[in-house]
């Protein structure tokens, strides 16, 4: 992430310096910014998930704190709905990289698959480790309870 935010920076501040101090600039940091910005944003999601750093409601599991077994039952649920969730992302997202495949960029001419390929990696390292929290029966993490999310 910190080498793509870098890479990202660095294109949009030389193309910004060029555009304003010498009416020229990159056509392809644009594409290139582009392309980074979304594969930084899906190894983000991706890092968080198991680190439990994405949005949660947590203020409604915490009335279940007193009842363990009805925590577990909505646990399993909500890590089902993840599961269902990231697989409908992973097949959209698979639709697009097939799409994408038989097309190149403008600028750069790299494959327009992948936009939308860290997409289908996310969602289906996402969908795994809520499968793998599911079958393992692991208990949800709130410790956000200072916090109203």
């Amino acid at each position: 992430m910190a080498a793509c935010l870098a890479v990202m920076a660095a294109a949009v501040f030389v193309n910004v310096v060029l555009r304003y101090g010498f009416g020229s600039g990159v056509a392809a940091s644009e594409e290139l910014s582009r392309l980074l910005f979304v594969w930084m944003v899906f190894i983000g999601a991706t890092a968080a998930y198991p680190r439990g750093e994405h949005m949660a409601f947590t203020s409604f599991l915490l009335p279940l704190r007193s009842r363990p077994r009805a925590l577990m039952l909505m646990a399993a649920v909500i890590r089902a709905a993840v599961v269902l969730a990231a697989s409908l992302v992973a097949w959209g997202a698979w639709q697009q990289v097939r799409v994408g495949m038989d097309s190149q960029s403008v600028v750069l001419g790299y494959s327009s698959a992948l936009l939308p390929l860290p997409a289908l990696l996310s969602s289906l390292a996402i969908a795994l480790m809520a499968l793998w929290q599911l079958l393992r029966a692991a208990p949800l993490d709130l410790s956000h309870d200072l916090e109203v999310e």
